[in-house]
Parts: C-alpha cells; structure tokens; sequence
C-alpha cells in the first residue's frame, strides 16, 4: 500500500487509523482504496474499536482536486468514495473520527461515516462542493440530513459555508468537543470504553439501527426481533445476565464473543 494511512494499536484492541497525505489529507483515490483495504480487512478480523484521525493541524481537506475532471471521471471518484466510506461504515465495530482543525468536504464525509466524532475547539466542519460548481459525492447529501435534520444539510450543503465546533455540538454534528490537540486522545479513550463491552450486541445493535434506517419502521422492527434472538446465544449475553444477579448492574467483565 502508498502509506497514505498508518495503522497502531492500543493494548486494549482498539485501532488508530491515521490520515498521512500531508499537507492536506486530501483524499485521493489511493488514500480511499487504502482504507478501503484497511476495513475491509478489519470486517474480517475486527479490533475491539477504531479511531480514525488525521494530523494536529488538519482532519482532511476533501477530495483530491487535482484528480477531478469530466463526467466519466466524477462518477469513479464517486465510486471509490462510497466504497471506502461503506466499507468504513458498516464496520461491526464503533467507530470514532477525531476531528482537529478542518474537515471538510470529503473529509466531512469520511467523519460522516464513523458512529461518533470528537472535534477539538478549534475544528471546522462543511460541506464547500458548491463552490466549486459540484456536489458532494461521498454521501454527504444523505448521512448529513439524516444526523442533523435536512433544512440544517440543506444549509450547509446549497451555503457551502464552514460551521465551528460549538454549532456542530448543538447541531448534533459532532458528539463531543475537546480542548485543541486533545480529540485523538479523547476519542481513544472513548473507544476504549466500548472495546470493553459486549462487541457482539454492539454489532447487532449498530446494524439494528443502520439498516433499520433504511427501511421502513415494521422493517427495522423485525430485524431488531430477529437481532434480539441471536444475541442470546452470545457468551456475553450468558456472562452480562449471570453477572446482574450476582453482582447487579453495570458489573459484568465481557469477552467479546
């Protein structure tokens, strides 16, 4: 692979993926195939939980300008986005970007893709494809709406203007807002958190909610029942429910399986 993503790993199993195309962490399309590579290798051997960061200065900038051209090559770029960013979402695994300085355009759309965002103060969020004349491609016309309402989408995509952290907070778009230099280390903190809890429910519930969105509410409702079956057979179900009457709640130490 080109390098453009670098890989750690914490002791308790949780995943840092780093953006690493200075200056900008534009996304090309051989960053998008490297994390394409990246989750899709973690569907298969998932880590307790990833955080997804870039550099102190910059989340990333969006896409990567100078690979734009006609049609034919918008809908590639088009594509490689929502394979890379699909892959990255349907992880059964939290997710969690760390946010620091801008995120925008695509870059706004890869955090997007994650279930949570940590922003330090300083960040700044859009969606500016308008300016250019074009769209977003990376499905910021869709998760954006459906996070924070779709006259506030509606705002930041047809306005093309960057929000702060404190709007994005009260919009919902962000989860959290650290102090500058610190998103990195808040959301591993925050992942940690998760990666010591029942990873299997945390899988049938997550995809509970994102596909139950998808579909219609009696939809969701019988992929819930048919989730909430399965997960009874998990050893962590056996663990959690043993655990509460012996110990009570909030006790139970998980295996992940």
């Amino acid at each position: 692979m080109d390098g453009f993503l670098v890989r750690e790993e914490t002791d308790d199993n949780v995943v840092i993926l780093r953006l690493n195309r200075p200056k900008a962490n534009a996304l090309s399309k051989g960053l998008l195939e490297e994390l394409w590579t990246y989750a899709n290798a973690m569907a298969l051997d998932p880590p307790a939980a990833v955080v997804l960061t870039g550099s102190k200065r910059i989340f990333a900038a969006g896409a990567e300008i100078g690979e734009f051209g006609g049609m034919a090559v918008g809908r590639e770029m088009g594509q490689y986005f929502h394979w890379a960013l699909n892959a990255l979402s349907t992880l059964p695994r939290v997710v969690i970007a760390a946010i620091e300085g801008y995120a925008l355009g695509g870059g706004l759309e890869l955090a997007l893709s994650c279930d949570f965002r940590v922003a330090g103060e300083g960040a700044k969020l859009g969606q500016p494809e308008i300016a250019l004349g074009i769209i977003p491609g990376g499905g910021g016309t869709q998760r954006l709406p459906r996070l924070i309402g779709v006259s506030r989408a509606k705002e930041m995509i047809l306005g093309g203007q960057a929000i702060d952290s404190q709007k994005a907070l009260s919009w919902g778009l962000v989860d959290r807002v650290v102090a500058d230099g610190e998103a990195e280390a808040a959301a591993v903190a925050w992942a940690t958190e998760f990666a010591r809890g029942p990873l299997v429910a945390q899988s049938f519930a997550k995809r509970a909610i994102d596909s139950g969105l998808s579909g219609s509410l009696a939809e969701g409702l019988e992929l819930e029942k048919s989730f909430f079956g399965q997960v009874f057979g998990t050893k962590d179900a056996e663990i959690g429910i043993k655990s509460f009457f012996e110990n009570g709640p909030g006790k139970a130490r998980f295996e992940g399986r």
